[in-house]
């Protein structure tokens, strides 16, 4: 599935994502696949997962992973003829 990192505190190791849904899941540093974590600023990267449910019954983010989206490319600048 794909979601949207919400934020992630590199000190307590935990943060939140947001699936297509809206539904929000907490996601420890160790769901990370490789032990990616992000850094610094996150809110809004686009990642991938999946969801499992845990003894308690909530579905928790396994396997997620930061996508490398390109930034879009600018316009070039033009010069306007007069």
């Amino acid at each position: 599935m794909r979601g949207t990192m919400l934020w992630f505190n590199e000190v307590k190791d935990v943060g939140l994502i947001e699936t297509p849904a809206g539904e929000r899941i907490e996601v420890r540093g160790s769901d990370f696949v490789g032990g990616l974590r992000p850094k610094g600023r996150c809110a809004g990267l686009t990642i991938t997962y999946r969801l499992v449910g845990d003894p308690e019954g909530e579905q928790v983010a396994e396997d997620v992973a930061l996508l490398d989206e390109a930034a879009p490319r600018r316009a070039r600048m033009r010069h306007g003829h007069r």
